[in-house]
């Protein structure tokens, strides 16, 4: 009993000297940390190039969501049988142009067009559409918007498509504002071993250690590569967009997703270190408010003119 008291007597304080010392570093980081500084800072984010108020990913959509205000391109990109970079959130075609092809069975020149109408992913029974329904190059928007962000998530564990894509990145002299992401923490080592030059966002075992990290009160002691943090708004998950994943339709899991991940002192804490945070996608007025009270520094959208006009009358956009 004598030796629990004394260990006790020694652990507590040393506890609370911790705990103490945790949160005021995690509100005040600069103290251990230096902030970094990116070429580009965005509160307006176009999901596929704004794909709710035209097709996605094609000219005409990112071409939209540049004259609508929008900061910064988000897009995927995929590699055809004939080695072009292409711009298309699937490689396989069937959702896109009813089409049961995948982009790299197929050379450009094949590429079959987007369907007329096609829905929101992120907003169940919303369609978008537009003239242009072809297939964009990366090289073609970088040509076209050689000064805007944009943000690349790299799905395929593709050596040549991600060596392809910084040969683009670095012959159009885009390495400070084109941004690897992906949710794969194996894909983005080989991004960054190719391309170390280019700011990179969190992957999600990443994002899970972040998470580790805040709660065991670690963060404010650990160094950050990252540069971006994008993630899912939760409260948006079976209202407006309905996930694949069984367990996402629970809303047990969803409350619980929210509580633990939408932490305003932690959002803060990275946006002090300039790591910028992201959340999508907010296609709603209640949405994009609810992003930023929570501590979003940017918030994703598809309908790039919607968020302009909150920004406007909320005088939040730079």
């Amino acid at each position: 009993m004598r030796r629990m008291s004394s260990f006790l007597f020694f652990i507590l304080p040393a506890l609370g000297g911790y705990a103490l010392t945790s949160v005021y570093l995690l509100k005040n980081p600069l103290i251990l940390h230096r902030r970094k500084r990116t070429a580009f800072y965005c509160t307006h984010i176009s999901h596929r190039g704004g794909c709710g108020e035209r097709i996605e990913s094609t000219m005409e959509a990112f071409t939209h969501a540049v004259d609508q205000g929008t900061q910064m391109l988000e897009l995927d990109c995929h590699l055809t049988h004939d080695g072009h970079v292409v711009v298309s959130h699937d490689e396989n075609l069937q959702r896109q142009t009813g089409h049961d092809v995948t982009i790299s069975s197929l050379k450009l020149q094949d590429l079959p067009p987007y369907k007329e109408r096609l829905e929101v992913t992120f907003y169940a029974g919303r369609f978008s559409s537009g003239a242009d329904r072809k297939f964009a190059l990366l090289e073609d928007l970088f040509r076209k918007f050689p000064e805007m962000p944009v943000s690349i998530e790299i799905k395929e564990n593709n050596s040549q498509l991600i060596e392809k894509v910084s040969d683009l990145v670095k012959r159009y002299n885009r390495e400070e504002i084109t941004v690897w992401a992906t949710v794969n923490s194996r894909i983005m080592k080989k991004c960054h071993r190719t391309n170390g030059s280019m700011p990179y966002s969190f992957t999600v075992s990443r994002g899970l250690l972040l998470l580790l990290l805040f709660y065991s009160g670690l963060l404010p002691f650990v160094p950050l590569g990252e540069s971006l943090l994008q993630f899912y708004l939760p409260r948006i998950i079976n209202r407006t967009f309905i996930p694949k994943k069984r367990i996402l339709r629970n809303e047990l899991i969803v409350s619980l997703l929210e509580k633990v991940t939408m932490r305003k002192s932690l959002f803060d804490h990275l946006a002090a270190r300039g790591i910028q945070v992201h959340l999508f996608v907010c296609n709603e007025d209640e949405d994009i408010k609810a992003a930023f009270d929570v501590g979003a520094t940017g918030v994703m959208t598809d309908y790039p003119a919607l968020l302009s006009n909150y920004l406007c009358r909320n005088r939040r956009q730079e």
